[in-house]
């Protein structure tokens, strides 16, 4: 069984942000890639960045994170494998979206380690390389990998049929190890044409259904376009734009929790 959720419309712009949708996830394309490489993999909410490139940093870059409810020493273990979305790009380390997820869950009486394996800056392509050792060197195998994969394809204009591929095979191996899946998705900025968002928005529910694996369709939905809750760069989330994500997420994450663990 999987749960994939109705895909959503994008939240239009409200008074003060950018002017549409459209704007705003044209903008997405041009931040995504603004993020350096780091070393994923640290858990309960540990990012894996690197400091940003000074030009992109103002001087108030950090949002103050909510306080942080651990989970027992015995909770299943949550693999939050991703690019910056899911590092949390220039955040307090416990304001990433594992760490404020891993807090949602436990409040909510869902016992759950998540482990933040964000790297800032990644492509399909690299985590893909990468994601033989992250699952090697997990203290405890997981129970459930989130894998928020794609934007930075996207940024660097590569070929949909690429990323497919490679979200593809991630699966495969994910699957290879028994490991269920919940995929958190991305669309593709409209400045890419009509024939490139085609190839390349599809690719989530499609790969969901073909590996029964959980779907959130678009993980930005609950932020795009509110500046309120995004960072300067208009783009990544701030600690509350986290938390709105993680509130529009978590019921998607628990079925998937609860179906993995049964």
């Amino acid at each position: 069984m999987h749960f994939v959720d109705k895909h959503f419309p994008v939240r239009p712009a409200t008074a003060g942000s950018m002017t549409g949708k459209g704007l705003a996830l044209a903008a997405l394309f041009l931040a995504l890639g603004g993020c350096g490489h780091g070393v994923g993999g640290e858990a309960g909410g540990e990012t894996g960045q690197q400091a940003p490139d000074a030009a992109m940093v103002a001087p108030e870059v950090a949002a103050s994170a909510p306080p942080r409810v651990a989970p027992p020493p015995d909770a299943p273990v949550i693999l939050a494998f991703g690019d910056s979305l899911y590092a949390g790009y220039r955040l307090d380390p416990g304001a990433s979206y594992p760490a404020q997820l891993e807090s949602a869950l436990n409040a909510d009486h869902v016992p759950a380690r998540v482990v933040n394996a964000g790297v800032s800056g990644d492509t399909t392509a690299a985590a893909l390389q990468r994601l033989a050792f992250t699952l090697d060197n997990q203290p405890k195998k997981p129970v459930l990998v989130m894998v928020g994969l794609g934007g930075n394809d996207m940024l660097r204009g590569l070929p949909p049929a690429d990323t497919r591929a490679n979200l593809d095979a991630i699966l495969k191996a994910l699957e290879a190890r028994h490991i269920p899946v919940l995929m958190t998705g991305m669309l593709a900025a409209p400045n890419l044409g009509q024939d490139y968002r085609q190839a390349f928005n599809p690719i989530w529910p499609q790969l969901a259904r073909k590996h029964h694996a959980g779907l959130v369709p678009f993980f930005l939905q609950p932020v795009i376009g509110n500046n309120a809750l995004l960072l300067d760069d208009h783009i990544h989330p701030n600690a509350q734009g986290v938390a709105a994500i993680v509130k529009a997420t978590e019921p998607t994450v628990v079925a998937a929790l609860k179906e993995a663990t049964r």
